[in-house]
């Protein structure tokens, strides 16, 4: 089988049988079109062995000198694709005895303090005053930093997925996994039931609960946009996933079980979850502070 002929078989489980994320579907898409550049044309899938894999690390390390994390996404894809095609008796996989070792840095979130995210939302604040459609990147903005969906997840919720009294939001997020989340915030409710309304005038309740400016479905590129127009002078640079780790540290700072944070996020493992415990510097801060250690002595 041409390596040509395997992407696209590729890509289209990826999409329908594994309900992968639009994203993802992008990253996989560019990450296997690279393997095609560096292999002969119309190259088999049997050509890709162990060898090639080694020749494949010099090509991106030495040549490209490309970042190590980029690497590993590269090989990590490029797995994924091979165990696909050995699972359906194309070839064997070359990944059962071969190994990618690199050093693994790890980097923690990036996420805004409170100090930030006041100063974002009331960037936000000639928004609220617009019309309802122009409200929706406001509640959008919020709505993340309340509940830590991630953008593209934020974009394909439908009307029919938000409860009636705007408490509730049903998520589907990757791998077709849905879960919950809820809206805590009297005020945030209040803007979800308001959209709500909307939809209903507007006949609109069978389609995505944000729109944008001219009246079409929010795209996560819309919300990008957003966050860097209402960027203030000085003020660091703002994306949505901050809001989502945002989201996280907040939460874990305020002491709720990081059970309930990887809920929250969807996350399938809580050792995701579990790297915002090393990052709430403010929980730190006010922890110390309380213990004081020198005062204590001193009494």
């Amino acid at each position: 089988m041409q390596i040509r002929v395997a992407v696209e078989e590729f890509m289209r489980y990826c999409a329908f049988e594994r309900q992968l994320s639009a994203h993802t579907i992008e990253a996989y898409t560019a990450d296997l079109g690279e393997l095609r550049r560096f292999l002969p044309d119309d190259a088999l899938v049997a050509s890709i062995t162990e060898q090639t894999l080694g020749y494949y690390l010099v090509e991106l390390l030495e040549r490209r000198r490309l970042a190590f994390g980029t690497v590993r996404r590269r090989f990590a894809c490029l797995r994924a694709f091979m165990k696909r095609l050995a699972k359906t008796g194309v070839v064997v996989d070359p990944f059962v005895r071969w190994r990618l070792q690199l050093p693994k840095r790890k980097r923690l979130p990036r996420s805004l303090t409170r100090g930030d995210v006041s100063a974002l939302l009331s960037s936000f604040d000639e928004l609220k005053q617009g019309t309802p459609r122009t409200r929706h990147a406001f509640t959008a903005a919020r709505l993340m930093i309340a509940t830590g969906v991630r953008v593209g997840e934020l974009c394909r919720i439908a009307v029919q997925d938000l409860a009636s009294d705007g408490s509730s939001i049903r998520i589907y997020g990757k791998g077709a996994r849905e879960r919950v989340v809820y809206v805590s915030d009297a005020s945030l409710r209040c803007d979800m039931v308001e959209m709500l309304a909307w939809h209903r005038e507007s006949g609109s309740l069978s389609g995505n609960l944000f729109l944008n400016s001219r009246g079409a479905p929010m795209r996560p590129q819309s919300i990008r946009l957003a966050l860097r127009r209402h960027r203030r002078d000085g003020e660091r640079r703002v994306t949505p996933h901050m809001l989502r780790h945002t989201a996280a540290t907040l939460l874990i700072e305020r002491g709720v079980d990081i059970r309930f944070v990887q809920r929250l996020l969807g996350h399938s493992s809580i050792a995701t979850t579990e790297i915002y415990t090393h990052v709430s510097d403010e929980a730190l801060r006010s922890t110390l502070e309380r213990a004081d250690v020198l005062r204590q002595l001193a009494a």
